[in-house]
């Protein structure tokens, strides 16, 4: 496994006073002794009862390894399955600290290395800003929770991704169907010879409804080919979005995200 340096000592408070906060005394001890970090001082503010044991941690291996698996393990999203919202709220928090080391937890629970965050401010700017604007477009609920700092540190690349590939899941989650990309828009939207296809958000009874079922498809399928597929393949630093271009982006996935809304399984 790879050894991640050691935090700073700022760093490394700022975290704790997140962590302290999120978790109990009984918490601390039960996640500690999981992790296999050595408890030095149990008697004190949770806090700075975390801050001496990672200290300490970092002192003797000289890594961050194991503190990055309690923070991991303290946000697992299960612990917070009924409340999204604080969920969110702490792992954003964790977030504005470990992006100042080149680390993000994700929605899912898990790490991905980033770029070293300059200053949380700009991020936070930038997705205020963003958001707002989307705001003012009235866009979907479902596009707006991805305009977080996070995903707009160094530009709008992530934003644009984890957006387009929110439709792909809707997509599955209403057809249950397993498959991705065009594949799987076909396989959920294909007229057929019947003229019925397994998902639809009108009566198709008509040559303008069914104009506007087919118009949806040929809009999902741009969305991929030109955001979600460009950004899973090409690096970030060779496919630079302006805002312009992530408003326009997001636009078009909230108006997808409503259509999708609508849809209901035909039966086919």
């Amino acid at each position: 496994m790879e050894a991640y340096k050691a935090f700073p000592p700022e760093t490394l408070e700022s975290i704790c006073k997140v962590l302290g906060e999120q978790n109990t005394g009984s918490q601390i001890t039960h996640y500690l002794a999981q992790i296999g970090i050595q408890d030095t001082d149990p008697g004190i503010t949770k806090w700075k009862r975390l801050y001496n044991a990672f200290a300490h941690y970092q002192n003797t291996y000289k890594r961050s390894n194991k503190i990055l698996n309690f923070i991991q393990s303290t946000l697992r999203p299960i612990r917070y399955a009924d409340n999204n919202e604080l969920y969110e709220s702490y792992r954003r928090d964790i977030n504005k600290r470990l992006l100042f080391l080149g680390f993000e937890l994700q929605e899912n629970g898990r790490y991905r290395k980033t770029l070293e965050a300059k200053t949380i401010t700009e991020a936070d700017s930038r997705a205020d800003s963003l958001k707002q604007k989307l705001k003012d477009r009235e866009v979907h609920n479902d596009v707006l929770k991805f305009c977080r700092a996070e995903l707009l540190q160094d530009n709008y690349f992530h934003a644009v991704f984890e957006t387009a590939k929110s439709v792909a899941d809707k997509i599955r989650e209403k057809s249950e169907l397993t498959l991705d990309g065009s594949a799987l828009i076909d396989k959920a939207f294909a007229l057929g010879k019947a003229k019925m296809p397994l998902l639809a958000f009108n009566t198709l009874q008509t040559e303008t409804e069914e104009s506007e079922h087919k118009g949806f498809v040929y809009l999902a399928k741009g969305l991929f080919g030109m955001f979600r597929n460009t950004t899973a393949h090409v690096p970030k630093i060779q496919w630079k979005i302006e805002e312009k271009d992530a408003l326009d982006c997001l636009s078009l996935a909230s108006m997808l995200h409503r259509k999708l809304d609508k849809c209901v399984r035909t039966g086919y």
